[in-house]
């Protein structure tokens, strides 16, 4: 081999060594800076709305279906407490199954959950159409157990794809992107109480709802799009580093004050419109309730991911929660339609934006990026899965309902509902401090016990012991 051949050859191997540099470092380049914006980003953040809208927003709209069967479909075989399981379970695997797809989701297999939970939710909706009256258990089955499993394969996914777009503006994209469960929460209610109460009927209005369901989830499958490709790797190491996230005593105390606090904060959203009506407010009003709830909590998200930027998430969220809690105890006093309107506007306003602010919330707590996904799965399943042991979020709904009672005593389960979200209130606040100060947020929990006793005799002339509606 000639001099110059040996020149040339030399030269195509660095030429090579040179590429492989240069595509490394733009791997990691795409891996670090990220778009905070753009018409692909926003896509995303329309899909993750529109998988939101479905999901979660069903979830929201779980009330109709509370009211539809306690009062018609199984008012002779199942008491308030025991239809109240259907949405508690939904509710718990909504949330725990996210130690699962959050682990999947870092290890890159995004479109893998979201069409095997976008399926299984609209087959759980029809097998819900399919059930006879009076059958417990085919409800629980299809709603409680199959569609809550759906709608927890998807949320951890949806919310977490954001993390590959935005950093700087997570928290109002996600906060934009969360709204979708809101607004699902206000529309789905309006469409399934015509369709129950009309011409369609429960069975036909699910399978329309079904079918509606079906063809937004397949548009935000279109429209989202992971910038990561899979590695697998990060799924083992999502499982082995979790007693590392257990050891971070602020990851603690956030997870713990999740639980305590969503133990009471759905009590309000499934039961406002069956208390609307045994309050003898028009059930053509009431059947509004929990549109005009969820249609509050889009501005609660946005206003509040906003303000983020400016406070922290964790102070907004310590604001939201003494907000919520004051609320629950307020309902006590509320006979009027006025006064129902009113409350679902503001607890609606508050509730929306400490759902909104969990995401951001845990996110700040993550080292880097690819462990987003795990933190948001973890906290979720010990919240979900925790209430089966303490008695909190799965449970929440159910020990309302054995409180509420079939006399529907309303001021126990209200109690009850206050007192949790209550709790959460300082367990938030401690977050304020890495030296952990309990007396401040204790001062905030003070407070609202009183402003909370005082709305309790609100045009309640016969006192603490005479139940609304009775």
């Amino acid at each position: 081999m000639s001099s110059y051949e040996k020149e040339v050859e030399a030269a195509q191997e660095k030429t090579l060594t040179v590429a492989e540099e240069v595509s490394k470092n733009a791997g990691s380049c795409d891996e670090n800076t990220l778009p905070e914006g753009g018409l692909r980003a926003w896509s995303v953040v329309a899909g993750v709305f529109l998988s939101q809208f479905c999901s979660f927003g069903y979830t929201n709209a779980y009330g109709v279906y509370n009211d539809f069967y306690v009062r018609q479909y199984l008012v002779e075989t199942s008491t308030s407490s025991q239809i109240s399981w259907i949405g508690s379970v939904q509710l718990c695997l909504s949330l725990s199954v996210g130690l699962f797809t959050g682990r999947a989701f870092d290890a890159g297999y995004f479109y893998h959950l979201m069409i095997a939970g976008s399926a299984l939710f609209v087959f759980s909706l029809f097998m819900v159409s399919i059930t006879q009256p009076e059958q417990y258990y085919q409800l629980f089955l299809a709603q409680g157990i199959g569609l809550g499993m759906a709608i927890g394969t998807l949320y951890v996914p949806a919310l977490g794809i954001i993390s590959h777009y935005f950093k700087k503006r997570r928290a109002l994209a996600i906060g934009i992107a969360t709204c979708g469960s809101a607004v699902g929460g206000a529309l789905h209610p309006i469409m399934l109480n015509r369709w129950f109460q009309g011409s369609l009927g429960f069975h036909s209005g699910v399978k329309a709802s079904a079918g509606l369901n079906a063809g937004l989830l397949i548009l935000s499958l279109i429209l989202m799009k992971p910038r990561y490709p899979q590695n697998r790797s990060k799924a083992n190491g999502t499982f082995q580093n979790m007693r590392q996230f257990l050891k971070d005593p602020p990851y603690i105390i956030m997870v713990f004050g999740t639980v305590v606090t969503l133990s009471g904060l759905y009590y309000p959203i499934f039961f406002v419109q069956l208390n609307a009506i045994k309050n003898g407010i028009s059930p053509h009003l009431a059947f509004y309730t929990i549109a005009i709830l969820n249609a509050a909590s889009v501005l609660g998200r946005i206003f509040s991911n906003a303000l983020v930027y400016r406070m922290g998430a964790f102070n907004v969220v310590v604001a939201n929660v003494f907000m919520a809690s004051v609320l629950v105890f307020c309902t006590l006093g509320i006979k009027t339609a006025a006064g129902t309107i009113i409350f679902a506007i503001l607890y609606g306003f508050f509730s929306g934006a400490y759902v909104s602010l969990l995401a951001p919330m845990i996110g700040t707590t993550a080292d880097n990026d690819s462990e987003i996904g795990a933190r948001l799965g973890i906290c979720f399943t010990f919240t979900g899965l925790g209430g089966l042991v303490v008695n909190n979020v799965s449970t929440g709904t159910p020990i309302a309902g054995a409180l509420l009672s079939t006399s529907f005593i309303w001021w126990r389960p209200t109690i009850y509902s206050g007192i949790s979200v209550l709790c959460g209130t300082p367990i938030a606040g401690a977050l304020l401090s890495t030296s952990f100060i309990w007396w401040r947020p204790t001062i905030y929990s003070g407070i609202s016990v009183l402003c909370g006793s005082s709305c309790q005799d609100v045009e309640r002339p016969n006192g603490f012991d005479v139940a609304i509606g009775m």
